[in-house]
């Protein structure tokens, strides 16, 4: 993989030889630790280390959804205005994408299971406080400052727990690990809006307090999982986090404001362009950088730059529609907000066997053809559920649904974790960062772009269907832009409510009706976005990782 020693050319804890200790480097000559400091262990210390993570990880994917179906009452309560509640879903989504790269380097320096505890325990401990939140003119900054904690946590977090789960079990057993893994955690993506509708009920804050007990019970079974991986002595290139950072927060940034601040607007471009001039600048740091904080070259190998191509195309579309399908089946459907939840798990009848599936057909034929399957799958599946979201009943769109989720399923085990097993020059934490960052870059993208083809789409389409009704043009227009900027934040659509109590049944019907035409195409969009994904996939070179090929590419050369 290059000329010259490195001391660490490999990953921290490596899966190079089946029976080598995983705190050990493919170079090391010295004997073996004793088989009973090999984290992997039996088959009950693997599975519990990965009941251990999905705990932990868990708060982070509930909180996806939670937050946004509370907001309204969170806004309420603490008397906040648009800008300020927006800046309480987007600063945790800012700090966690400029986070990612760095949280992944600290797993391996400071070592994956410290880093987990203390990703833990931050998330939790900014949770309580975001709960805790005073009202008066202190709760803005308080629950955006405890936000963004929350998000720095998550991003400390995620990379460590996935670093976990990669070194715990070996090679030929990882796919199906990380498809429970994935499929679970994926799953409680859906509980956001069940326990948001129930939750709320009683008190915005019980969405924040619900991850203290999680995360003790997260806590405890890590401790009991005796999970044994060490840090590694390397400096952290400091230079590149903030580079990163930077440029991670700026272009995020940038995507997150578009639908506010317009497409259209100075703030949006420079903050988007400049963001990736920053990226750009950071890749140049990092190869002239004897240590960096990402070995980007590492991107040269054809299929590690595939997987995390089609990571990143297929979460522009799995990301976004729970925030997209929450909305539709309560502006379209007329569900509740809990009712909106049990829409999202028909999405999970199909991604959770079809995650297990892609698993097994990582393990034994390797990532390419779960992706291809995947990816046309997930096409076919969006494309159907786009044509029939305009019938506004579930029984005509139900098998679509499962159908586009059992394409994420089938692909997003394989490439995320092919990724980490072709990734000879890096370790577990520094690939899981570097995956992290795409796959939320991604699903950013996804929002944004997706977010504003929403908001024109049922803009126009409702200006139309009020002038029919009677309206004039320009107060048909003012109702159809407010109903959208409301309907598009997951509120409803009141704004048509100050038109003429003689014209709300049309109305409402319209809102309806223009929302699942709006929704359709979004939907259409993520049926692209799958498409793009297999074809990517078709352009991977495929075969299957193995210990013995993982342990000849990190052999020293010779001779």
């Amino acid at each position: 993989m290059g000329g010259g020693p490195r001391p660490h050319a490999c990953r921290g804890p490596t899966v190079s030889v089946p029976d080598s200790a995983e705190g050990a480097s493919p170079r090391r000559t010295s004997p073996a630790p004793a088989p009973a400091a090999d984290p992997r262990g039996g088959s009950g210390k693997r599975y519990l280390a990965l009941t251990a993570m999905l705990c932990a990880v868990s708060m982070t994917f509930i909180d996806q959804t939670i937050v946004s179906i509370a907001s309204p009452e969170v806004a309420r309560e603490l008397d906040l205005g648009r800008g300020s509640i927006q800046w309480v879903i987007n600063g945790y989504i800012l700090a966690l994408a400029a986070s990612f790269a760095l949280g992944g380097r600290w797993a391996d320096v400071f070592g994956s299971k410290r880093m987990v505890l203390i990703g833990i325990l931050g998330f939790a401990g900014s949770s309580a406080l975001c709960g805790l939140t005073p009202t008066g003119s202190l709760a803005g900054t308080w629950i955006v400052g405890f936000r963004v904690l929350q998000g720095v946590s998550a991003a400390i977090m995620i990379p460590a727990a996935l670093a976990v789960v990669v070194a715990s079990f070996p090679i030929r057993e990882r796919g199906r690990a990380l498809a429970i893994f994935f499929g679970v955690s994926g799953g409680l993506t859906a509980v956001g809006p069940i326990a948001g509708g129930y939750l709320t009920q009683w008190t915005w804050r019980a969405i924040f307090w619900v991850n203290i007990p999680i995360a003790v019970l997260a806590i405890v079974l890590t401790l009991l999982a005796h999970i044994d991986l060490r840090g590694r002595r390397a400096r952290i290139d400091v230079r590149g986090a903030l580079l990163v950072a930077v440029g991670m927060a700026l272009s995020v940034l940038g995507l997150e404001q578009a639908n506010s601040w317009g497409w259209d607007d100075l703030r949006t471009w420079a903050c988007i362009i400049g963001g990736l001039v920053v990226l750009a600048v950071f890749v140049l740091v990092e190869l002239r950088t004897r240590v960096p904080l990402i070995k980007v070259r590492i991107f040269r190998d054809r299929a590690f730059s595939i997987d995390n191509g089609v990571l990143f195309f297929s979460m522009m579309a799995f990301v976004p529609v729970f925030f997209f399908a929450s909305v539709y089946s309560q502006v379209s459907l007329g569900f509740g907000a809990s009712s909106a939840g049990l829409y999202l798990l028909v999405f999970f009848g199909g991604f959770a066997p079809a995650a297990q599936i892609g698993g097994r057909i990582l393990d034994s034929r390797g990532a390419r053809p779960a992706m291809i399957a995947g990816g046309a799958l997930g096409t076919l599946g969006f494309a159907l559920w786009a044509t029939r979201v305009t019938e506004l009943d579930l029984g005509a769109q139900w098998w679509a649904i499962v159908l586009a989720g059992a394409g994420i399923g089938l692909l997003l085990g394989p490439a995320s974790t092919d990724a980490v097993n072709r990734s000879i020059d890096a370790s577990y934490g520094e690939v899981t960062g570097i995956s992290q960052t795409l796959r939320n870059y991604g699903s950013s993208l996804g929002l944004a772009v997706l977010g504003s083809v929403l908001g024109n789409v049922f803009a126009d389409r409702l200006t139309i269907s009020f002038e029919a009704l009677g309206i004039p043009a320009d107060e048909a227009a003012r109702l159809a832009s407010a109903a959208a900027t409301q309907a598009g934040g997951g509120t409803g659509a009141g704004g048509a409510s100050a038109a003429p109590a003689a014209l709300q049944t049309g109305i409402e019907a319209a809102v309806a009706t223009d929302f699942a035409l709006a929704t359709q195409a979004v939907l259409w969009g993520m049926a692209i976005a799958l498409a793009v994904s297999c074809i990517l996939a078709l352009f991977h070179p495929g075969g299957r990782v193995t210990e013995e090929r993982t342990a000849e590419a990190a052999a020293p050369a010779t001779g």
